[in-house]
């Protein structure tokens, strides 16, 4: 490309850095913590934190009346949920983000190299806890609904770690806050597409459900919590999705079919959501739940 042609697009650029925030200057590093040779990274203290936290408030929550389970058996959940995170999750990233490398398996067991996806991490904790209320002889729905309202902190945690990381980065934009990220190798100012859903997804879903538990009685009616949930992460997702740029290997499949991989993951979700809403308002607890002493 001729001198002069090109000279448009690097005063862009240069402008850019200059009247944007750049990344380097925050002076955010994806390492929190080095040991020796051991490099305890932001990610992964985001998910212990997740956990510790989402576990604390789950507590206060069945400190309440009509609650669906013991504390013995609520730590005892700590367990299924973490593995259905760490299992769903990874297992989710390689079906829909990362297919290729089924061919190389050991790729998979690479935790440390990131890779995780939030709708694979639901379905395995799904899945986890109708295990868990089987095994104790607990109403699934009901800690669905429980469990439902303590997933924003985690996903609050999650997404600061993505921001840190430097990663999944927004579209580029004029905005006064845009962010000029070094990994995205053009020099455009971006989105923080991980601070808006860390706002949506974390804060602002939290606070919802936060209400309704405290406020409303939608905790005695069994699917309400859980199906806000899905609806509330549903529409922030789907909204922030329109901010942030695909991943880099879905690019093709963005530009087919006019939606991020997200996007499409959350359709259903949002069905999903809508029916037990609807389904929950045929529902109620009367009465404290009687749960099952574990021995």
């Amino acid at each position: 490309m001729p001198w002069r042609a090109r000279a448009p697009v690097l005063a862009g650029r240069i402008q850019s850095l200059d009247s944007h925030i750049a990344f380097a200057s925050l002076g955010l590093s994806p390492i929190a913590i080095s040991i020796g040779p051991l490099d305890i990274r932001w990610y992964s203290l985001a998910y212990i934190a997740g956990i510790i936290a989402g576990w604390w408030y789950l507590l206060r929550l069945l400190a309440q009346p009509a609650a669906p389970m013991n504390r013995q058996q609520a730590d005892d959940l700590v367990f299924y949920a973490t593995l259905g995170v760490i299992l769903g999750g990874r297992l989710g990233y390689v079906i829909f983000y990362g297919p290729e490398m089924i061919l190389h398996p050991l790729q998979i067991l690479k935790l440390w190299d990131g890779g995780m996806s939030f709708h694979g991490g639901a379905a395995g904790v799904s899945l986890a806890l109708i295990l868990f209320a089987r095994r104790h002889g607990l109403e699934w729905l009901r800690v669905h609904d429980y469990v439902a309202c303590t997933v924003p902190i985690g996903l609050f945690f999650g997404r600061l770690a993505n921001f840190v990381n430097g990663e999944l980065w927004g579209k580029p934009t004029d905005v006064p806050w845009a962010i000029v990220f070094p990994g995205s190798h053009d020099g455009l100012a971006r989105h923080p597409s991980q601070l808006y859903e860390a706002g949506l997804e974390g804060l602002v879903l939290f606070a919802v459900l936060a209400f309704l538990f405290w406020f409303t009685d939608a905790r005695r009616k069994p699917g309400m919590l859980v199906g806000v949930f899905l609806i509330g992460y549903g529409l922030a997702r789907f909204t922030v999705e329109f901010f942030r740029e695909p991943d880099a290997q879905l690019v093709g499949f963005a530009a087919r079919t006019g939606l991020h991989m997200g996007q499409w993951l959350t359709v259903p979700m949002i069905a999903a959501g809508i029916y037990l809403v609807a389904a929950a308002w045929q529902r109620s607890v009367d009465h404290p739940a009687q749960v099952t002493r574990s021995q």
